[in-house]
């Protein structure tokens, strides 16, 4: 994969474009995956002016992710709880939205269909209703990514859903990535990760760092051990949560000292700051979907621990993320291991120089495919521009007839 020139960075003053009221209903399952990808849409949605109200079944997740959101220190943005879209005396204060977006399979609350189907001020012209899908690079996204889905029953029959897919193809919806976001990280140098990890209580002591955010089922045990096997000096940076208990529970039962490998465990981390950390470090673990693609975009060696499925669905997924974008057989042997659905080999080397360039010739193999993915990826339009161009050509449909 050839490295594209990044984007070049936003104008001052952008062409004004339509704005609108969004309602974003998401419920927390289990890992935070899924109101972390939409609290990020959702915050990007608001720069741009829009009135998002974020409908939350556990909205105390914000409290370390987005801080200040749940006091209304967020402009444009309004986090109500999932039993508040249910309650008729609620829904006749807030005024109809311009757009749904029911996020990763969730439905929306019957009582709240039923109150906006009587509310709307123009009948025929419903909400632009969105069923925003789980990322895939698997073939089906392309298929299906905008299909319509019409609604055969209950108060909103007539009305008709899309299925909207993020993707890493430019027949996909896309990414997010915020204006200026690869900028930002190519601005983040060594003197930003000093002051990144001495603003955690840590000092740069110039060893390979590499951070930790992982499921219950990862193999931490022998990730530590490899790691403790290597002769450079590797600083472990643990998230808190079952990262944090895996690393725990496996130096309980070893006993054995570190070595040259140091670790230290992180406190819950704001969003910004979960990107820093992968701009800091050498080579990041990551799971599920909203740290993948702040993975990507860091453009630093990781790794990605797939959300297990008991079916085994996920080592397709996992294929069709690898086979997408070009990954190098390195990089599949890890994943495959990572995952468990390959024998450990501690032979697999890690790029530990990751982000540390040869002082001559030119970056290679793991490291080169890495830095080549943001300016790949970069030239497909992002998640929330396309959603955006897709509402305004769904709520005046007439007007983009004419236009074509």
């Amino acid at each position: 994969m050839q490295a594209a020139p990044l984007p070049a960075s936003p104008p001052d003053s952008l062409p004004p474009r339509p704005v609108w009221t969004w309602d974003v209903f998401c419920q927390v399952i289990d890992n935070f995956g899924d109101v972390g990808v939409c609290w990020r849409l959702c915050a990007d949605l608001a720069a741009l002016g829009h009135t998002v109200r974020l409908w939350l079944d556990d909205r105390q997740v914000l409290h370390w992710m987005a801080p200040g959101t749940l006091e209304g220190n967020w402009p444009g943005i309004a986090v109500r709880h999932w039993s508040q879209a249910s309650d008729p005396a609620t829904l006749a204060t807030l005024s109809p939205a311009q757009v749904w977006i029911e996020s990763f399979g969730c439905d929306l609350p019957a009582a709240f269909v039923a109150a906006r189907t009587q509310a709307q001020v123009a009948p025929d012209r419903p909400p632009v209703w969105i069923n925003l899908e789980y990322l895939s690079a698997e073939g089906f996204v392309e298929r299906c990514h905008r299909l319509p889905s019409p609604v055969m029953s209950g108060p909103a029959k007539g009305w008709t859903k899309h299925f909207f897919y993020p993707g890493f193809t430019p027949r996909t919806g896309g990414l997010l990535r915020e204006p200026g976001l690869l900028h930002q990280r190519s601005a983040f140098g060594p003197g930003q990760r000093r002051q990144w990890l001495q603003s955690h209580g840590m000092q740069d002591r110039g060893e390979m760092l590499v951070s930790l955010f992982c499921y219950a089922s990862a193999p931490a045990d022998r990730l530590l051990a490899q790691l403790r096997a290597l002769d450079t000096p590797v600083h472990l940076l643990v998230t808190a949560g079952q990262a944090q208990g895996l690393v725990e529970q496996a130096l309980a039962r070893t006993g054995q000292a570190p070595g040259q490998l140091r670790i230290s465990y992180l406190p819950l981390l704001a969003q910004t700051e979960f990107d820093a950390l992968l701009w800091s470090c050498d080579l990041n673990f990551v799971r599920g979907e909203d740290s993948l693609v702040r993975a990507l975009w860091a453009g630093r060696p990781f790794v990605w621990q797939i959300y297990p499925q008991d079916d085994g669905a996920h080592r397709a997924k996992l294929d069709a993320f690898l086979e997408t974008l070009d990954a190098p057989p390195e990089v599949r042997a890890w994943h495959a291991q990572w995952n468990g659905l390959a024998p450990w080999d501690a032979h697999f080397a890690l790029p530990l120089c990751a982000s540390q360039p040869p002082a001559s010739g030119p970056v290679e193999g793991w490291p080169a495919w890495a830095q080549a993915l943001p300016p790949h990826l970069a030239q497909q339009s992002d998640l929330r521009s396309q959603l955006c161009d897709f509402v305004q050509t769904a709520a005046a449909p007439d007007q983009a007839k004419k236009k074509r």
